[in-house]
Formats: C-alpha cells, sequence, structure tokens
C-alpha cells in the first residue's frame, strides 16, 4: 500500500511538473533550435490555451502566429478563444496571434500557406487512426515546400506520423515532458516539406 502510494504521489509530481514548467520549458529550448528569422507564418494545430502558439509568437517580431483548435465548453481546461488571446495579450503579443476554430482534418488554408506547423500533444485526440493521418497530411498539404512540421505527442503516436510521411526525424523530449513517468513520454517529430 505504501508502495503504491508512494507510486502515485511520484506520478502526479512528474504530472504537475511538466504541465507547469517542463513543456514550457521544452518548447522554448525546441522553438529556439528552430532557427525561426522572426517574419514566418506559424500554424499551431490544437492550440488550446495557447502555450507553444504564444512562445512561438514571442520569436516573431514581424511575423505571425495563427491557432486552431475545436473549442468546447465542456473542455476541462476551459479552452476557448477568448482565454487563449488574452493569454496572448497578457504575454504582449496579441498583434501578431490571431485564434481560428477549425478542425486539424480539414485546415481552412491554401497550400502552402504557413512556414512552420506545430502541435503539442493535440493530433493523438483525434478517435481514428485515419483521422490522425490525414491531420498531419493537412499539416503537411498548407506548408510552404521547405517549411518545416514539429510536432510533440507519445512516442507511439509520433513514430506513426513518421511512418505515415515516410520522412522526418524523432527525438524523445526527455523527463521534462513526461506525464507520469518515462512510458508516457513525449517524443518530437520534426519533417521538412519537400520542395
Amino acid at each position: 500500500m505504501a508502495a503504491a502510494g508512494t507510486v502515485l504521489l511520484a506520478n502526479t509530481g512528474i504530472y504537475l511538473h511538466t504541465t507547469l514548467h517542463g513543456k514550457l520549458r521544452i518548447w522554448g529550448r525546441e522553438l529556439e533550435q528552430a532557427d525561426l528569422k522572426g517574419d514566418e507564418r506559424l500554424l499551431d494545430l490544437g492550440c488550446g490555451r495557447g502555450a507553444v502558439l504564444i512562445e512561438a509568437a514571442r520569436r516573431l517580431p514581424t511575423g505571425h502566429a495563427v491557432g486552431v483548435d475545436l473549442w468546447s465548453g465542456k473542455d476541462q481546461s476551459g479552452n476557448r478563444p477568448e482565454v487563449t488571446l488574452a493569454n496572448a495579450a497578457a504575454a504582449g503579443v496579441a498583434d501578431r496571434v490571431e485564434v481560428r476554430t477549425a478542425d486539424m482534418t480539414a485546415l481552412p488554408f491554401a497550400d502552402g500557406s504557413f512556414d512552420v506547423v506545430t502541435s503539442a500533444l493535440a493530433i493523438h485526440n483525434i478517435p481514428s487512426p485515419e483521422a490522425r493521418y490525414r491531420a498531419v497530411d493537412e499539416a503537411m498539404r498548407v506548408l510552404r515546400p521547405g517549411g518545416r512540421l514539429i510536432v510533440a505527442d507519445f512516442w507511439p503516436m509520433a513514430r506513426k506520423y513518421a511512418a505515415h510521411l515516410g520522412q522526418g526525424t524523432l527525438r524523445g523530449l526527455g523527463p521534462g515532458y513526461w506525464y507520469g513517468g518515462p512510458w508516457l513520454g513525449v517524443t518530437l517529430l520534426h519533417a521538412v516539406k519537400g520542395r
């Protein structure tokens, strides 16, 4: 009983650290390593309250960051477009952030509209494998030639997206992005659209 309690407590601590600090620090690092010039158009799939969207917008002084999500009043975290926009305003990036209601499997953007597409733990929420692959295909469709797809998802999913695309590099993001332990670790997929 004591061992089970200790494991549960440790898992809770790891989860809270990841949610409150780890994922933000890791996305900050990943966006720095992406060598953004600052004028890119970036799309964040499943942007939620805007954590990745806002981190990206901070690095786009002359660019633009668009977040898409399917907003739901039933969402446990209070995801609503107004909340995301308020978070962007509080971070001082409201002038370069836009949010739209959109389905990742049928994005309302023209081919080649974005330089970078990001997604953080969102694509796996799509119920069917076929629809998840359609979302990955849509992300690639809206990228310009040479544009980059940067997706963080649980490792089995990220591997499947890379296999579906037939390309991309995969890298585990480590304990800072664990949700309870290594069995719920997050992997980064980085893919480049061909020219």
